[in-house]
């Protein structure tokens, strides 16, 4: 008895292994300006290609893809949130 799909299954493993090396620490750094929604979605953009460049080989990848697009969207919601949050305080003042 031979079972196949095993070498795919092992250099997927092992492409997502190298991904999380990659996305292991700090992605970069993007500055914005709260009041601007532009702004805002620049720094977004950017975040995103920041993630793109370092893993972007391994979006095919069945492990990988979700992994990705999973970030893209916790740093989307975390600069608007911060963008936010930077409103109310400067409201506040």
């Amino acid at each position: 008895m031979k079972i196949s799909g095993l070498d795919g299954l092992t250099r997927q493993l092992k492409d997502a292994e190298k991904a999380l090396a990659e996305l292991d620490g700090e992605i970069g750094t993007v500055t914005f300006t709260p009041d601007d929604p532009a702004s805002i979605e620049n720094a977004i953009s950017q975040i995103e290609a920041m993630i793109d460049e370092r893993v972007g080989q391994y979006a095919a990848n069945p492990f990988v893809a979700p992994l990705i697009e999973g970030m893209k969207e916790q740093y989307r919601e975390a600069l608007i949130e911060k963008a936010a949050a930077a409103r109310l305080e400067e409201g506040e003042q």
